[in-house]
């Protein structure tokens, strides 16, 4: 198009006409976050005041948020979900193929309140905590609430989180509630209200503490001009009160969680770690002479306080549901003898009843004579005659939930039901009105989301976290806020697709400084720290997995290489040769047949799908999948053991594991992307070998690692160095040979050193076995195994040898006295190495025996002891 003389001249230097126009957007963009925002909402937001006018701190957040700029949001907000992959940070979503690896989702936009507002809505929490704690001494106590008819009986005695053999079940604190949390929203009025309770085992503290961290790194400018409260004086506190009940100066506290299946798992050994607690299982506690007994690898330990996250149901398969095995037989007992102080109380899960907050107000005046600061959401309670007829009259004005919340039953929103699912509700409630409660479904308040590159209103509702502290309750300065991932749906499950916030607490000058964690001088008395024997046991299995998977991987790359250097140089290799090396294979892995079948001449000459199915076939034992499956459940067994350094490196294991279970989406079972899955792999196990080292403390936990590794270590090199070179083969095929197995033991380039380009058995053999400074020849490891096993706890006769080092001690003797000479020979007019195989045999039985005395010595301890009842495995309901 052609411009008019006028228009040449006056735009002739006007630059701005032709910036791009993506640039231009951008840069309105930019400009305009808040009230593109703004346009959005459609109902209360937390952004808005009462006159509709946007809060300060939101104000400066969106400063700061426009600061960044959109785009670059995008890119931190990648590596928020790195990063939290990297930390190891899961949430097991139930009844979904990859629900124990589901990555924890946190939206970088957090949630703002002022400091002023938080002082009032904690004084309406610590009133609800109290009033709580005061209902829960009553039930099990005089029944006060119900003589007077303040609640209905059937609420407590139909209640499936009120057990009879709780009724004693008493801390020796004032308060018996001492952990609380509640979820609270933002209603219509513009006040919090209560949603729900959590009173038995809250969770979502230490994700919230994750997500704090997470966003202190990769997001710092959004604090920009406002103070943040921080997190950690609720921690200190929480210490603090625990410490106080154990009555003891170096009292032994351990995590109770229901293992690595449940769905806050990482949070359990996350806190347990942070706070210096023992994680364990159930398995791992006994109860002996009314006390509850630690079974560590050094004996029983005296254990004084234990915070639970088992249900209550299944603390104690003696006094509660008898087909536990999450629990410890004679528990209730041991807290009735006041020989150890459970937290919180079993019994405690009566008190998340949804059905009772329909009778907050009255109890609350009949307990404390006061009004209640927060309101409850509106809730009525079916098992009346006016309110169930209400809830019938306005079902599709409501939310119907069950009662108790141990029954499996998705909240049922009566505005998204058809006529005929409305009518299939009403005769569900009819059928028995007690277990149905409903609430209104209200317009809660929405807060910004980052949804798909745009800021978007979802709503959200945050968990508060409570600790008993002195006569009162000290509130976490935040909490754990979550949105939903579906617009104008309360849907703010992590179950059910919720998305979590960091929640902010914002103060108009810099709060009082005050330690990360404040601990009392006489904690630091005694360094020990237990560990369980599950816990040694899986350390144990972590080392010989590990050392599994690179011995698997390394004689396959061995064997790959030798296979491709045939197909490029046709006649290079010898059948022979190539026989001798997977027969090895099938030994080591343990496959039968595999390679060792009378009529090889097919597999001889294409061998990749049986090598393919060693690397990627996870039903197949000893395969790499398999082991590789088996040495990353260990990993997250003992997740209370890695620092940051050490899971980011697991995550890249798990990575790895991802790919070989699924080796059709990349092509890997070509012989070279075989290879370099494989040689990655053992790069990254090498690294986590490197990293433990370097980082572990020097205690229990790393030699049984390191046991475990050697152990298997010299069990897999003596499996191939038996299998090659107790036959004599041809002297051009036994170089060949000589010179794979040297690459095998990470040994060539010092044999050629020494020895140039000769190869000879008698020369290897003696650096293979003698070699006194080589890691990874036998006499070696032999020392070194020995080394770690004797620094392992001795319970009975600490100055004498146990059968484990007797038996590594044995092995190593005869290793070193070894003549190489005898080793090398055979008999006349015979092939087989007798002397070379004795001592093999020999050393191989005597380190299997190793691994035999260390589980009667240490492991003995993880049977169960309810093994008569049945398999039943709770996952219980910590939901977030």
């Amino acid at each position: 198009m052609r411009l008019s003389p006028e228009m040449s001249k006056s735009h002739l230097y006007d630059t701005s006409r032709f910036i791009p126009a993506t640039e231009k957007m951008i840069t309105e963009v930019k400009k305009s976050l808040l009230k593109l925002y703004q346009q959005r909402i459609k109902s209360y937001d937390e952004i808005l005041d009462a006159q509709g006018q946007v809060k300060p701190y939101w104000k400066k957040l969106f400063e700061n948020l426009e600061k960044l700029g959109i785009n670059e949001l995008e890119v931190r907000n990648q590596e928020v979900i790195n990063k939290l992959r990297e930390n190891g940070v899961t949430y097991n979503v139930y009844g979904t193929p990859d629900e124990m690896s589901r990555p924890w989702r946190l939206d970088p936009i957090p949630f703002l309140l002022e400091k002023k507002e938080w002082d009032d809505i904690s004084k309406g929490l610590k009133q609800r905590a109290t009033l709580l704690d005061l209902m829960l001494k009553d039930i099990y106590g005089p029944q006060l609430l119900i003589k007077n008819g303040i609640i209905p009986a059937e609420l407590v005695y139909d209640n499936s989180g009120f057990f009879r053999p709780c009724f004693d079940v008493k801390i020796a604190a004032e308060k018996q509630l001492l952990m609380y949390a509640a979820d609270i929203a933002r209603g219509p009025d513009g006040r919090m209200w209560i949603v729900d309770n959590r009173t038995q085992a809250p969770s979502g503290s230490g994700y919230a503490v994750e997500n704090r961290s997470v966003m202190s790194k990769i997001l710092p400018e959004l604090t920009d001009g406002m103070f943040v409260s921080r997190l950690s004086p609720f921690f200190t506190s929480l210490h603090q009160q625990v410490i106080a009940l154990s009555h003891k100066q170096n009292p032994c506290i351990v995590y109770l969680t229901p293992g690595s299946r449940n769905e806050t798992y990482f949070e359990h050994a996350y806190l347990a770690a942070s706070l210096g607690y023992t994680l364990v299982q159930g398995d791992d506690l006994m109860v002996r002479d009314g006390f509850v007994w630690l079974k560590s690898i050094e004996g029983l330990e005296k254990v004084d306080v234990i915070i639970r996250r088992v249900d209550d149901e299944w603390c104690d398969p003696l006094e509660l549901r008898e087909d536990s095995r999450l629990g410890v037989p004679g528990l209730l007992q041991a807290a009735r003898s006041g020989n150890v102080c459970i937290i919180n109380p079993p019994g405690s899960s009566v008190l998340e009843n949804s059905a009772l907050l329909a009778f907050m107000a009255p109890a609350c005046r009949f307990l404390l004579n006061e009004e209640l600061l927060l309101p409850s959401i509106a809730t009525w309670w079916c098992g009346q005659p006016n309110e169930l007829q209400f809830v019938l009259d306005n079902l599709p004005k409501l939310i119907v939930k069950k009662a108790n919340r141990k029954q499996v039953f998705r909240s049922k929103f009566g505005s998204s039901l058809s006529e005929q699912a409305l009518e299939d509700l009403k005769k569900s409630i009819l059928q028995a009105p007690h277990e149905y409660v409903a609430q209104e479904e209200i317009s809660l308040s929405t807060t910004p989301s980052l949804v798909n590159g745009e800021l978007e209103p979802r709503l959200a509702a945050i968990r508060v976290f409570l600790v008993a502290h002195d006569n009162d309750y000290q509130v976490m300065q935040g909490g754990l806020t979550r949105s939903s991932a579906e617009k104008d749906r309360f849907a703010v499950s992590n179950q059910h697709g919720g998305v979590s916030k960091d929640t902010w607490i914002i103060s108009d000058a810099l709060p009082a400084q005050q330690e990360r964690m404040v601990l009392n001088r006489h904690d630091f008395n005694n360094p020990h720290t237990s560990l369980p024997s599950r816990s040694a046991e899986s350390l144990f299995w972590i080392g010989r997995y590990g050392e599994r998977v690179m011995a698997l991987a390394k004689l396959l790359q061995i064997i790959i290489n030798v296979l491709q250097e045939r197909r490029r140089f046709a006649g290079a290799l010898k059948v022979e040769q190539l026989d001798i090396l997977l027969q090895s294979l099938t030994h080591l892995t343990l496959t039968y047949p595999g390679f060792l079948i009378e009529d090889k001449e097919e597999m001889l000459k294409n061998p990749y799908p049986e090598l393919q199915s060693l690397v990627y076939d996870s039903y197949k034992m000893g395969s790499v999948a398999s082991s590789l499956t088996s040495l990353v459940n260990n990993l997250i067994a003992v997740s209370d053991k890695w620092n940051y350094d050490t899971w980011r490196v697991i995550y890249q294991i798990k990575n790895s594991l991802n790919k070989i279970k699924h080796p059709e989406k990349s092509e890997l079972t070509k012989a070279n992307n075989m290879q370099k899955v494989l040689e990655k792999l053992s790069n990254r196990i090498f690294t986590f070998y490197g990293i433990v080292t370097e980082t572990m403390p020097r205690e229990s936990g790393l030699y049984v690692l390191e046991t475990g590794k050697l152990i298997e270590r010299i069990l897999s090199k003596i499996s191939v160095l038996r299998t090659i070179f107790t036959i004599k083969n041809e002297t051009n095929i036994e170089n060949d040979l000589i010179e794979l197995v040297l690459i095998n033991h990470h040994l060539l380039v010092q044999y050629r050193q020494i020895y140039k380009s000769h190869f000879s058995l008698d020369s290897m053999l003696d650096m293979v076995l003698l070699g006194q400074n080589l890691p990874y020849s036998l006499a070696y490891q032999l020392d070194t195994l020995g080394t770690y096993v004797s620094k392992l706890p001795k319970t009975t006769q600490p100055h004498r040898l146990n059968q484990a080092e007797k038996a590594v001690l044995e092995a190593s003797t005869k290793v070193k006295l070894a003549d190489i000479n005898e080793l090398v020979s055979t008999a006349p007019d015979s092939t087989f190495r007798a002397t070379l195989d004795k001592l093999l045999a020999d050393v191989f039985q005597h380190i299997s025996d190793v691994t035999n005395h260390l589980t009667d010595l240490y492991f003995t301890h993880t049977e169960i002891q309810h093994a008569l009842l049945g398999i039943i495995e709770n996952t219980a309901t910590h939901e977030i």
